[in-house]
């Protein structure tokens, strides 16, 4: 049983006209069914809304960077790590409709799925009141997180990619190894390899974040900090 979405909708700050989109927005696709709708699609267009907003905060908020140093931020904000912070922080676990297998195998505690609800629910905001209020909620929650960095932050693949080209040698081969869950989970299992260093593995629910956690494993066999 999920709580009661009253007190979710104080904390995002937003009042639904239609508040089917905001339950269509929390319904993970375990709990889809012919006559409910999972939030695959809103995931898709909330992705693409807290893209556009924050290209938008950081080309005002940072007047004398250049792209690729917006391109490090953007990364860092639009990454699974920080939809989740937001998540976590307007307590949106409670809220999500998923089935009793999933919810019984940690799914309200799973980052990812947290992140992809996270982003459905800003494809409501956006879907019920237009591209003012979607906006205004990425800007209430993703402002704290731009003054954590003072400098730009670099991701671990750019990190690794950097380490290579400063030594020579070829850029780090990304391969997919092997790939298990359901298609609505799926989870990957990546490889990442430098010629003449041990190769190492990550995992991740997309084949994005499982090569940032190979990347980052390889940093560590390397012993140089992300």
């Amino acid at each position: 049983m999920t709580a009661p979405l009253s007190e979710l909708v104080v904390r995002l700050g937003y009042d639904f006209q239609d508040p089917a989109l905001l339950e269509r927005a929390l319904t993970h696709p375990s709990a889809a069914s012919r006559t409910r709708k999972s939030n695959q699609r809103m995931e898709f267009l909330g992705d693409r809304m807290l893209g556009l907003a924050l290209a938008r905060m950081l080309y005002d908020g940072f007047e004398d960077e250049a792209e690729g140093q917006l391109g490090y931020r953007f990364t860092a904000l639009a990454q699974r790590a920080a939809l989740a912070r937001v998540a976590a922080e307007v307590d949106l676990a409670p809220h999500i409709v998923m089935s009793t297998g999933e919810a019984d195998s940690g799914g309200r505690d799973n980052p990812g799925i947290l992140a992809d609800t996270l982003e459905a629910v800003i494809a409501a905001i956006y879907l019920d009141g237009g591209p003012a209020p979607a906006e205004a909620f990425v800007q209430r929650f993703w402002t704290p997180l731009m003054a954590e960095e003072l400098e730009p932050p670099k991701d671990a693949k750019t990190i690794l990619q950097e380490w290579a080209q400063a030594r020579g040698l070829a850029l780090p081969v990304y391969t997919i190894t092997f790939r298990d869950g359901p298609d609505h989970a799926p989870v990957f299992t990546i490889e990442a390899a430098i010629d003449g260093y041990p190769p190492a593995t990550g995992q991740g629910a997309s084949k994005r974040a499982a090569e940032q956690a190979a990347a980052e494993a390889v940093l560590e066999l390397l012993d140089v900090a992300p």
